[in-house]
């Protein structure tokens, strides 16, 4: 049984900083596509980015390039998102989720995630 078990969120000041974390466990695969996506109150979920195994390849929503940057330290199953140059607008509930096998080249689409955590809420002001 996968889980994923977000942590991190919290309130931060615009321009401030945040680093969440994902702790996967529960699988024995050797690939994992894992992501991050947020959504905000009354928006629907919205890939922010993916990191393929290894942090070989990685990719950002245009509104966090420069700002974000995820990684992964795949012995620990573990997968951040080091959160700097925060907006109000990143305030949102941010999601880890994962899948079987190589990242897609659609890795915003929520549909190919099977795996999901419960989310942790950042709050920007």
């Amino acid at each position: 049984h996968v889980q994923l078990v977000e942590s991190g969120g919290g309130s931060a000041q615009a321009g401030g900083s945040l680093t969440l974390s994902c702790v996967a466990s529960g699988y024995t695969a050797t690939r994992f596509c894992m992501g991050w996506f947020s959504q905000a109150p009354g928006q629907k979920r919205e890939g922010v980015s993916v990191a393929y195994v290894g942090g070989r390849a990685t990719y950002y929503a245009d509104s966090v390039k420069g700002r974000f940057t995820v990684s992964r330290d795949d012995p620990n199953r573990t997968m951040y998102l080091q959160m700097n140059s925060l907006k109000p607008e990143d305030s949102a509930k941010y999601y880890c989720a994962a899948h079987q096998g190589a990242c897609f080249a659609t890795w915003y689409r929520e549909k190919d995630y099977k795996y999901w955590g419960q989310g942790t809420q950042v709050t920007v002001s």
